[in-house]
């Protein structure tokens, strides 16, 4: 396993910067183990146009969006694309199963699962970046609902407009949790101005207190 997707479980865990002793790597390594074993991950995405009125919505398609942090990240976009990503329902298996027989073993599975998702989530986003690159379009970062003013109850459209129950598997709940749980949906701005590589995560969010923060 790569140190960078291993130093992002620590991070999840809760230990900062701080390097974890020896029986919590040992765990770690065993649960990014049973996570290979368990995960089906898949993908979805899809492009469209986006446009932005005069009172400052976003459009796209028949969704419309109000939202300040959102608007900073596609500013210069022309396009805008829907994404949802999943771990799949076999990571939920092995978490519910630990999670009655050994708590310390489910947290770090959790943290694993959460580090496996983001890396595949870039992964997935760095193909899209050198495919549209060929266009002359430059990817911004993944922007999830629940970031931000980005109201989470935006899940639903989105997950509809990309019809992730019948494309990956994905589901949600009312109080809108994803099945599987190790799963994401985001928007990805696309525009012909280039910047930055894309950072996901952290660094699309405004919550600058959070103790997971990178």
């Amino acid at each position: 396993m790569e140190e960078r997707i291993i130093k992002e479980a620590i991070r999840y865990l809760g230990y900062g910067r701080n390097t974890a002793d020896d029986r919590t790597l040992a765990m770690i390594d065993e649960a990014f183990a049973d996570i290979e074993k368990a995960a089906g991950p898949k993908s979805i995405c899809r492009i469209f146009n986006m446009e932005q009125d005069a009172d400052g919505q976003i459009i796209i398609g028949k969704m419309k969006i109000t939202s300040r942090s959102l608007s900073r990240n596609l500013r210069g976009c022309t396009k805008v694309i829907l994404f949802g990503a999943t771990l799949g329902i076999g990571v939920d298996r092995i978490i519910t199963r630990a999670s009655l027989t050994d708590m310390s073993k489910a947290v770090v599975l959790q943290a694993c699962a959460a580090a496996c998702l983001e890396e595949f989530c870039d992964m997935e986003q760095a193909r899209l970046a050198e495919e549209l690159e060929a266009e002359g379009l430059y990817l911004r970062p993944r922007f999830s609902p629940g970031y931000g003013d980005f109201d989470i109850a935006f899940q639903k459209p989105l997950m509809q407009m990309l019809d992730c129950a019948k494309s990956i598997g994905l589901t949600m709940t009312d109080s809108y949790m994803m099945t599987p749980t190790k799963s994401v949906t985001a928007l990805i701005g696309a525009g012909t101005m280039k910047i930055r590589c894309p950072a996901a995560g952290c660094e699309s969010c405004g919550k600058t207190d959070c103790e997971y923060r990178r």
